[in-house]
């Protein structure tokens, strides 16, 4: 974080850091050794885990919860609308990809992992989902914060289903931190310091003013993506999701039958 909460632990261990367009990249980079650690969404570390048969990855920590929502064309005004429509995720299998699927798979909707189906769904990346959607060539799409915002406000989306809803409690994991298993077996203490400088940085996060996060925040964009965010897209954005250390680990058995539903993840126990 551009706090440097995570780095101060750290130590002399030096802290460089990658970003994924989603899960699925990230996991595999993880997976190929090429990074050690990720905040990723819930999905594509349970299957990772399950491919593995647990050797993969371990999770170490929650990370936030909540900021996924299905934002829709304004004249989209129920689910029987969706089908025939094209809608997009951010990549197969990952996180909101497979919420999407499960989500129409309970409305009555076949989906496939190819786009085909009853609703056509192509995973693609953010940014490109907002100027698709901005060009009338998308009805919708599942997404993570701050990306379901930037549709809204910036290209008039409305929201068809808020993730929170179909979760007790509203309580469901959108990130969490995992770390490669070899490298915690043979890094321990780093790992014990990433954890370290992860827990402050939730903890500054949920004690810090709306405005002390939104400059945060907007540096590190600056710095990652080149532009910052409107104040309005942060603002809105930080509404709707709720940091926290807790990885929701309740909800893992659900995320997995989503999967498996979606066709993105293969039966397993966890």
């Amino acid at each position: 974080t551009s706090k440097g909460l995570i780095a101060k632990e750290l130590g002399d261990t030096k802290l460089s850091t990658q970003v994924f367009n989603a899960g699925p990249a990230a996991i595999e980079a993880l997976n190929a050794g090429a990074i050690d650690a990720t905040y990723i969404g819930p999905n594509p570390a349970i299957n990772s885990y399950v491919k593995s048969k647990g050797e993969s990855i371990s999770i170490i920590a929650g990370a936030a919860s909540g900021g996924a929502q299905l934002v829709v064309k304004p004249e989209i005004t129920s689910a029987a609308d969706l089908k025939g429509k094209i809608l997009s995720s951010p990549q197969l299998g990952g996180t909101q990809d497979v919420a999407l699927r499960a989500w129409l798979g309970d409305q009555g909707f076949k989906t496939n992992t190819d786009g085909s189906g009853d609703v056509n769904i192509n995973p693609t990346e953010n940014a490109q989902s907002l100027k698709l959607f901005q060009d009338g060539k998308l009805d919708g799409a599942w997404l993570p914060e701050p990306w379901a915002s930037r549709l809204v406000l910036e290209a008039g989306a409305k929201v068809l289903v808020d993730e929170k809803d179909l979760w007790e409690n509203g309580d469901f994991t959108t990130t969490i931190l995992i770390v490669n298993k070899k490298f915690a077996a043979e890094h321990p203490e780093t790992v014990k310091a990433l954890l370290k400088g992860h827990v402050e940085s939730v903890n500054w996060l949920n004690s810090a003013s709306a405005s002390e996060k939104a400059t945060t925040i907007n540096a590190v964009l600056k710095d990652t993506a080149g532009k910052p965010l409107p104040a309005n897209v942060i603002e809105r954005a930080l509404q709707n999701i709720k940091f926290t250390t807790d990885p929701l680990a309740g909800t893992y058995n659900k995320l997995l039958e989503d999967g498996v539903k979606a066709g993105t993840t293969q039966k397993a126990d966890i």
